[in-house]
């Protein structure tokens, strides 16, 4: 009889026990409203560059020496002072407009994983804890072409003044960051931010000539 109870139990199993259905796809974190503001923000600097000199014309009475101290805002100690705050307006009001830049959700994704993966070990270089650079990191979301790039920001929780810290660029002679924020080849960007060990918070941006997300 036991033999019989097994046998009656493996031929009912099937009709008994639907197939398994396969677990849905972790939904896609949509940018935050910071995040696409961000976006938004270098696309106005890009199309309509003397007008977005204006915003720096305005805070540049605020240096005091390497200290730029901005009204309600804790003063920043700056490593070039107002050198080159004066050398990103100059340049803002004499650069050709280049096109905008077009949020990206796949970018922003890929910006916002490389955030969270910086944050909680106080990094801020462009390498993965896993040692995944950046055209690895957007392979792995999906498809892109043409160039592609990334610029880091940190401590700024307002769009504008996230941009102006790219676009001043203090300490770094080559002003790579605003390089890639006015290259023309670029036209596609996303954002991605996430609270940081040691600087509050810190937000990636991701550039792509174009990118599509999913394989």
């Amino acid at each position: 009889m036991r033999f019989a109870a097994l046998l009656l139990v493996v031929m009912v199993l099937p009709a008994q026990v639907p197939a398994p259905v396969p677990a849905p796809a972790p939904a896609l974190e949509k940018a935050t409203a910071f995040e696409r503001a961000v976006v938004q923000e270098m696309s106005d600097a890009r199309v309509r560059p003397k007008a977005y000199a204006m915003h720096l014309r305005e805070l540049r009475d605020c240096f005091e020496g390497m200290l730029w101290k901005r009204p309600g805002r804790t003063p920043l100690r700056t490593e070039e002072g107002l050198a080159a705050y004066d050398e990103a307006i100059a340049f803002l009001e004499t650069v050709t407009q280049v096109g905008p830049l077009r949020f990206n959700e796949g970018l922003a994704r890929a910006a916002r994983l490389h955030a969270q993966d910086l944050g909680p070990r106080g990094g801020l270089e462009h390498v993965g804890s896993d040692g995944s650079r950046l055209s690895a990191r957007l392979n792995r979301l999906g498809t892109w072409h043409g160039l592609i790039a990334e610029n880091i920001g940190t401590l700024e929780v307002d769009p504008r003044q996230l941009v102006i810290q790219l676009l001043v660029d203090d300490g770094v002679p080559e002003r790579g960051h605003r390089h890639n924020l006015f290259n023309p080849e670029l036209h596609q960007a996303g954002a991605g931010s996430a609270p940081h060990r040691d600087y509050r918070v810190v937000t990636v941006i991701d550039y792509a000539d174009g990118f599509v997300l999913g394989h």
